[in-house]
Parts: structure tokens; sequence; C-alpha cells
């Protein structure tokens, strides 16, 4: 398989960011470093440390401090970032991504965007160590050909080595793009190697390659600053002598963040669902004598029609000694007899409660446990037993979960001796930690498939799978090709040897294809830095967490969104709301979920301190909004209280300037209401209260709360009146819209013509004078200046001549018109709105095409037809995917749905699903999978719930129900839906008549009580 990569559009705003920085910089192509005309013509003379080649050409001139430092502000402002009173630097350009969102695919893509704006071709990767220099090596290696279709051109890029000075020649001798990636230790260390970059070398013509490299004029991008500019590194950094330096991290130090023009911390990427939701599974030890029994609750299992039993954890004596076991356990169970008669179980081990509502189970003893807990003489191999264990049992429920998805599933387990996974004396052999792996992997299969239905797909994947094969270890090798333990490098946790990195970084593609066996990864704990594979969905850590290692550098590894085995990236653009119930991250812990969610909970409020953590009016205040049509506007003082006041009015914002669980329910389903004063702007409203720091967002799930695990019931599945509804509603189908492209080109052009608005930049300007001297010639107020007066000014800035842009190939791509018709709809509207494209063209072609789709939706309305296929879904989409919720908080019992539980998505969705679950006129109904939806020419639509009637209780006894908040009804309101939106719904309308002949109605509903007049008519 090949990876794919995406157009994402908060890499292209961090690319721009940069590029626009240097706003007036004229585009010219790198210029040679030596006249040749002038040293012919002796104007010149040829010094011996001068080189012939090419270097970025210099800012221009015109181009002056106090220009770049205006342009900065103003994409600070742009950003809500606080403008900066200074340039720190000439120039210092710090970008603040968060792991996992691709930092390295966006300073790689800005460096094409600056040489398509300006022209500058060098460019310097700096990187703190042997495992990002070699993951960063990779992802240019991996993006040559996505980014050769964008740009028409590739990068040549190479690891810098002292020994091969014949790729710093390239370097400086080639006019196109070249990337040199290198490590701060190979020009600030002490060791020869380290300083051969600083001496003149024979083999290099009696050059210093410094002097070779700092005359190309460098663009330096430094990749984790904070761990790379120490003191020393600082001053080997100058010796580049860099046109402008940018700086890419997670984590910048307070102390060095200069001049910041572009943020996407954890909480916004988080909101953005640009990474994974965290998940844990904590582990909590106590007791310590040897009078207590060894017990462990792994979980607790919940049924419709029996008892709750549990999964724990206790020693056997076996022939060969004791051993540890996992059994299902009922009320009234006696690990003294369980356990053939071990005397820690003597004393009252009798199981007296099982309680499925708090996840506890109690002894006769008094000893109470809740899931993860671990109590009596614990070692270190029980402890590591319990932590393999519990990542087998969340990497199979994940895996099958996403099996019919095509996705692969990859564990990571850290650890700190390699002798604890592989043994080379007296003969190669397993060591403890592979040992166990092999154990407990396959009692957990064997047990595990005796509770799927025997066709199911993953039973036959799990029959195939052997222990042995699905492990492997990733280690530095001797030259036998044995593993060992990885040197580290000097003040680092992280191997200095690359062969560490080979399989991980080279292999990376095969790792992600299903024929390859290997799903459980063990790997030095050094290595943490060097893993970048987006489909690890598991990390345990089997060392004891060392204080230098931070609960966001465990879970770092594994934040990427995952991709298929098509390499297609499983992101919002694919799955929709659904994109955080896949890509989830669960972290087994060797301490409890409290205890670790507090301690990453901490570190992220340290990294983002410097959010806003009230709403109040200052939040809005000089802050730039962007109305419906793209015009952007500064707040006034007046605004901002007026949008404070309306939160409050509407109960989104308490007393305390805290965000209400309203908020998050109406924003969850769409329903935010805000003042009509200020509605044009709810888009740009909500983008900042989704700056406010609350806690409760970045709180990872206590896995173990999720306590439901949906189980289909076969009764209900088999019952007449569900087989004839999904008889009815499992056909496919596909549409047809036929209108002329001359009636879209018309009101396509109107509607650009009516609302096609590109927002101005505003610069604030503040004036100020002198306050009054005393008589005696001293100020009378304690500053020396006082400000009179703030404005807001619009300034049309018209883009470079030099920047081309292909508008009309970008409004195609974004719009499926053909070229052609793109090119009637521009060269048709009217001159004023068409100038608006030079001085905002990114904006431009991003609304343009917008206000196009918006009358494409309106045509399929007006215009679509769909008609059935042979082709229908298989009902094993509701069989092999593993839904799961928390009881009371998305889940509820039900005693009509197609399983035994209903999870919701909002409290609209549970108000109907207990009302519908209680009607005895219902005979069946199902909130339908994500896997079911419509294919409509705007995207896919998945429809909430199907519902069967009780035949003769009603006129039409198959219904398909989409629930919305009170707002909507069946004949929702036009103005309150997107065209898009109403599009889908038009679409779903005519899909179900054409594949159920109108035996199924299709509507939009509040309420069950709004379903019931319809469908009893």
């Amino acid at each position: 398989m090949k990876l794919k990569f995406k157009h994402q559009r908060f890499q292209e705003e961090a690319a721009k960011a940069t590029c626009d920085v240097f706003a007036g910089q004229p585009r010219r192509e790198s210029s040679y470093m030596i006249d040749p005309g002038q040293l012919a013509r002796g104007e010149m003379k040829l010094d011996i440390d001068d080189y012939t080649g090419f270097k970025n050409n210099p800012i221009t001139n015109a181009l002056t401090d106090d220009k770049i430092l205006a342009n900065i502000q103003n994409i600070q402002r742009a950003n809500q970032i606080k403008p900066s009173d200074k340039l720190e630097g000439h120039y210092n350009l710090t970008i603040e991504m968060e792991t996992g969102v691709g930092k390295t695919y966006t300073y790689i893509k800005t460096i094409f965007e600056l040489n398509k704006r300006y022209g500058w071709c060098k460019f310097i990767v700096v990187v703190p160590s042997v495992a990002i220099r070699e993951g960063v090596y990779k992802s240019f290696d991996i993006t040559q050909d996505h980014f050769a279709e964008d740009y028409g051109k590739k990068v040549r890029f190479f690891i810098y080595n002292s020994k091969n000075l014949t790729d710093i020649e390239h370097f400086a001798s080639d006019s196109a793009i070249n990337v040199m990636i290198i490590n701060s230790q190979a020009f600030n260390a002490t060791g020869k190697d380290a300083r051969r970059i600083d001496m003149k070398l024979d083999t290099f013509k009696s050059r210093r390659p410094i002097d070779v490299i700092a005359k190309t004029n460098p663009i330096v991008i430094i990749d984790e600053p904070q761990r790379v500019e120490g003191a020393k590194t600082k001053e080997g950094l100058k010796k580049f002598k860099a046109l402008f330096t940018l700086r890419y991290s997670a984590t910048h130090r307070k102390d060095s963040v200069y001049n910041m023009i572009y943020r996407l911390d954890a909480m916004e990427a988080y909101n953005k669902r640009l990474v994974k939701k965290i998940a844990v599974k904590g582990i909590s030890f106590s007791g310590t004598t040897a009078t207590e029994g060894y017990a462990y609750l792994e979980k607790i299992n919940l049924y419709k029609d029996k008892n709750p039993t549990a999964n724990i954890g206790f020693d056997v004596k076996g022939a060969k000694g004791v051993r540890q076991v996992v059994r299902s356990l009922s009320k009234g169970a006696n690990l003294y007899d369980l356990s053939e008669g071990l005397e820690e179980y003597k004393n009252g081990f009798l199981v007296t409660d099982i309680n499925g509502a708090e996840n506890s189970v109690t002894f006769e003893n008094g000893i109470k446990l809740f899931a993860g807990d671990v109590v009596g003489t614990v070692n270190e191999e029980q402890i590591r037993r319990i932590q393999i264990r519990e990542t087998i049992l969340s990497h199979i429920e994940k895996e099958r979960e996403l099996f019919s998805r095509g996705i692969k599933v990859l564990s990571l387990f850290f650890i700190d001796e390699v002798e604890k996974y592989r043994v080379y004396e007296p003969v190669k052999g397993n060591g403890i930690y592979a040992d166990i792996f092999e154990q407990e992997y396959a009692t957990i299969v064997d047990e595990y498939q005796k509770t799927l239905f025997e066709d199911d797909a993953y039973v036959a994947f799990l029959k195939s799978t052997v222990a042995a094969t699905a492990h492997d270890g990733y280690f530095s090798r001797d030259k036998k090709g044995n593993f060992v333990n990885s040197k580290t490098e000097r003040g680092t946790s992280e191997s200095a040897d690359s062969s560490a990195y080979d399989l991980i970084m080279k292999d990376k593609e095969r790792l992600l294809d299903r024929k390859t066996p290997l799903r459980f990864i063990f790997s030095h704990s050094a290595l943490r830095e060097g893993w970048d594979n987006p489909n690890v969905f598991q990390i345990c850590t089997l060392k004891q967490s060392s204080a230098d290692v931070s609960k966001r550098q465990e879970v770092g590894r594994g934040l990427r969104i995952c991709v298929n085995d098509q390499g297609d990236r499983m992101d919002t653009s694919v799955l929709g709301e659904e994109v955080h119930s896949v890509n989830v991250l669960t972290v087994v812990a060797s301490e409890s979920y409290d205890s670790f969610a507090k301690g990453l909970q901490n570190e992220l409020a340290e990294v983002i301190s410097d959010r806003p953590l009230k709403v109040n009016i200052a939040l809005f205040a000089d802050k730039v909004l962007k109305d419906t049509n793209g015009e952007a506007v500064e707040v006034t003082s007046e605004m901002a209280q007026t949008i404070n006041y309306s939160l409050i009015v509407k109960g989104y914002v308490d007393k305390k300037g805290e965000l209400t669980d309203k908020y998050y329910s109406d924003k969850a389903s769409g329903n935010i209401e805000i003042d009509e004063e200020v509605s044009a702007y709810r888009e740009s409203i909500v983008g900042l209260l989704d700056s406010i720091y609350d806690p409760k967002k970045l709180m990872p799930d206590n896995v173990r709360e999720n306590n439901v695990t949906l189980k289909l019931n076969k009764e209900r599945f088999n019952r007449t009146e569900f087989k004839k509804l999904w008889k009815l509603i499992s056909p496919k189908s596909y549409y047809i819209v036929r209108f002329e492209e001359t009636e879209l080109i018309t009101n396509a052009i109107k509607s650009l013509n009516s609302n096609l608005r590109v927002s101005k930049i505003y610069i604030k300007v503040t004036t100020g004078s002198m306050s009054k001297i005393s008589s005696k010639g001293t100020l009378e107020s304690g500053e020396a200046f006082k400000k009179d007066e703030q404005q807001s000014k619009t300034v049309n800035i018209t883009a470079s001549d030099n920047v081309k842009y292909d508008l009309v190939g970008k409004i195609t791509e974004n719009t499926g018109l053909t070229r052609k018709s793109v090119v009637e709809v521009l060269r048709s509207i009217e001159p004023a709105v068409f100038e608006q494209f030079e001085y905002n063209p990114e904006e431009f072609i991003i609304r343009a095409s917008e206000l196009i789709n918006e009358q494409k939706a309106t045509a399929i309305i007006q215009h679509i037809t769909y008609d059935k296929l042979d082709e229908c879904y298989d009902s094993k989409i509701f069989t092999e995917p593993e839904f799961k919720g928390k009881l009371g908080t998305n889940a509820m019992i039900a005693e009509r749905h197609l399983f035994d539980h209903v999870i919701f998505d909002s409290n609209n969705e549970k108000k109907f699903a207990e009302n519908i679950d209680t009607r005895t006129d219902v005979a069946v109904y199902v909130k339908l999978p994500k896997a079911f939806y419509i294919n409509t020419p705007v995207g896919k639509y998945n429809p909430d719930w199907a519902i069967a009637f009780e035949e003769g209780k009603v006129k039409h006894i198959y219904f398909i129900a989409e629930t919305k908040g009170e707002t909507h009804s069946l004949q929702f309101s036009e103005a309150d839906l997107r065209e898009t939106e109403k599009a889908k719904k038009k679409c779903a309308e005519e899909h179900f008549k054409a594949i159920s002949c109108d035996n199924v109605k299709y509507g939009v509903v509040s309420s069950y009580e709004e379903l019931y007049n319809i469908v009893s008519k």
C-alpha cells in the first residue's frame, strides 16, 4: 500500500502565514554566489573561500523591518494571536503545532510555497535527535509524489554526513529546491566528526563546509527548538547565517517564543478532530503483605436477561507451581476453592456483590475492588502481565470494531531492557515479556472467539493468527543481527544508533498492510520520539515511568489519525462526526486512571496556560470577526458587550463566565442561537468560545467506565418485522442529476454578484501625545505618552504579480464544474466583485467555490432522481462492528431496540429513544450504524433511526427518521439549513422512494409524538 496525503486547510493556513510575513518581496530565481561576468572583467577578485553556486536572494531593501513587523501583526490578528511589539531577531518566526497533526508535512509545504512565491530554494532542517532526523527524512520521501502533483517539481533532500561532502557540493551548486537535514550534534558537539564542519579540508578544496553552506543564504527550519537551542547550539546556528529562521514545535519554551504567526495547540487540534481521542486504562495497586491474596478486577459483564458477572484475576495452584488466571465469576464464587485451596484466599475471598452500575466487586472480608484495581502481594511480573493482558484485550476489541473498515490496528509496548523481550544465551529465545504475551494472547483469543457469530469474518481472521508471529521487536542490532540495548545520545534518553529506526521508518507502509501478521510491537523506551505510525491504537509502557518522561511523550506516538488499507486518512472528511469513535488511542497505564489523567491534564494546562479561562467582554473586544459573506470587522467594546450579554441570556455562559452544558449540547446538534444583531458572526464567535481553556474538554476517557458493549438481540434480529424492514431499506441506489449547466452558471453568477465578499485586512491605529510637563520640567503623569484615540482602517493589499494562482483550476477542483463553465462564471461577474481577487486570492477561491456549490446543491434538489441497484447492504453492519458506551452517559437499556442498549449522541436522541422504547405499537427499531449511508452529490448521508411498527396499528409501518432539535420539524425551515444539508435531505427522500416504492416513509422529526402523528395518518 501507499500512504495518501490530503490538502488540509490548517496546513495551508500555516504555510500562508509564513509566506505573508514577506509580502512585498519580489519573486526571483536563486542567484549565483559569484557573477562570472564580473569575475572575467576583473571587477571582482576570487577568494579561496568563494564558491560558484546558487543562493537565496536576500530580502529586498524595500521590505523594511517596520513593514515586516506590520505584516506579522496583521497575520497575528487574523489568527487571534496577541500582536508582537517588536521583531525578535532577523527573523525568528514561531509556528506552534500539536503532535500528530502533520508538522513535518506543514513545513515541507511551506518550503514549496516559499519557493513558488519568492524563488527561495535553499533550506536547512535542524533536528534534535537521530530519531526525529530519520522521521523527517522519511516524510520528505513519502510526500515527494504528492507535492510533485501540486507544484510540478521535487525537492532534493539529504542527511548531512561529515564524511560525504559531495552532498554539500550538490546542495550549493544546484538551482532546484535543496534541503539539508542535520541533527544539532553534527555541528555543536566536540567530537572529530562534528568539528569537520568547521575545518578546511583537503578533500573539499581546502574550504570549510560551514562556509559553503552559509554562502547559500539558507532558510533554517528548526524542528523541536526547545530541545535544540541550548547555549552551544544557539552559537552554532549563527554559523549558517540564515536568511530567516522558522521554529516548529508543539511545546515551545515560554522564553523562546519569537513572533508567533500560527498556532494550533492541543485543545484546538482536539476540537478540530485532527488527532486521536485519548482513553486510559488505569491500574491501581494496593496491599503489600503476604497475608492478602492477589486479586485483580478486569471488568464487569452486564447482561439483559441475567445477573452481572466479573472477570477476576487470581492465583491458581498447578502441577508446576502457582500461575495467574482470569475467570468470569458470579456472585457466590469462592477464590479459595477456585485456587485449589491456596492459603492466601482462606480469609473471606467469597464474592458477595457484583455492582454493574459502579463497576465493582465486594468480597466477604470487606475488600472492594473497582475495575482496574489490584490488591494483595503483587510482584513485577504480575504487574506487567496485567498490562500486557489489558493491551491485548483493548487491541482485539478495537481490531474487531475496525476490521470491516479495512483498518489495521497496531499496539506498541515500550520496555527498558531487550533481555526482557529476547534472550540469546544459552540459546536464542523469548524473554519474559514475550512469553507472557504469547500465553495471554492465546488465552484471550480462545475466549473471545466464543462470543462471536461463527460466520463473523473477524473469527476467521483470529483463527488464522498465531501468537508467535503477531509480535516482534524493533531494537538496535549488533553485527550478528541480534537485538541489543540502544546506546543513548549524550544528554538525552534517545538512541544514537540509526539501525534502531530502520524497520520503523522504512517499513511503515508494510506494517499497515493486514497481510503482514505483525500487530504488536515491542520497542526500546529510547525510541519514543522515533515512532510515527498512524495506526497505533494502544500504547503500553512496561517500565517504571521516570520523572523526565512526560505523559504527553507517552501518548505522542499514537495521536495521528489512522489510515485504511488503501492509505486513505480516516478523518472528518471520511467519517464526519464519527471520527473520534474510530480514532481512539488507549493508554494502558501502570497507575490509576485518576493519577494518569491528572498528570496529563496538568501538562496540557501548562502548555496552553495563556488561553483565556473565562467568557467575558475582554474575550471579544478588539478581535477580528468574519460574517457569513467573509467580511471582516474589528469588534468594538459595544459589540463585545452585545455578544457577551447574548450568550448569558441564551444560557450558554454561567455567572462565573464558564460555558454551560447547554452550549456544548446545542453546539453538538448545530443549534447555537445568537442574537440577530450579531448572528452574522456566529461561526467566528463559536471559534472564540472554543479558544476557552476547559479542562473537561481534554480529560481522557476512562476506558473502564465504558461499561456497556452492545449485544445484538437475536430474537429481535430474526423478527419478521425487522426482516421485512431490512429487505426494504438495504438496497443501494445510484443517482442522476439532469439539469442544464447554463442554468447553474446563471444562478452562480447571480449568487457571486450578490454574496461574494472577501474580507479586507484591518490595521489598528493608535495615536498618542506627550503628557503635560510641569513647571519643574517633569512629567505630571506616570506615563510619558498618553493614548488619545484608536481607530480601525481597512487596507487593500494586492497580491504580488510574481505569485501565480491557478484560479480557474482551483475553483474547478472545488466545485466539479468544467474549466469552460468556471471561466464563463468568472468572466460574467461584476468587475468590482472580481477585483476582490487581487487583495485576497486564497479567500476569494474558497468563498467563490462555496457559493457555487450552494447553487449546485439547489440544482440537485430540483433535478435529482434515484434508481435502485441490485447491490444491497449486508446485515453484517450490525454484527461486525462493536458498539460501546457508558451506562447513564451515552447509553441506555432498551426493550425494543435491535441491541440490548441504545447509544445516543445527544439529549434529543436520548428523549426520542426513551419514548419509542416504551411504545407497544413499535415492533423493533435500530439506531442505524454509520456504515449505513446514502450516496449524494454533496457527500454521504447517514439517517438516524429505522423503525418497524406493529402491523395494523399505524398506516406507515416502516419509517426512517432523522432526529433534530426542537427548532426543526418534518417540514423544516428552509432558512435553518444550508443548501448542502437540504440537498442531502432531498436525496434521502428520493432514495427511499426509489428502493421501497413508498413502502418506507422518510422524515425529519423533533420528537416521537411528531413521528406518530405522521405514521398514524
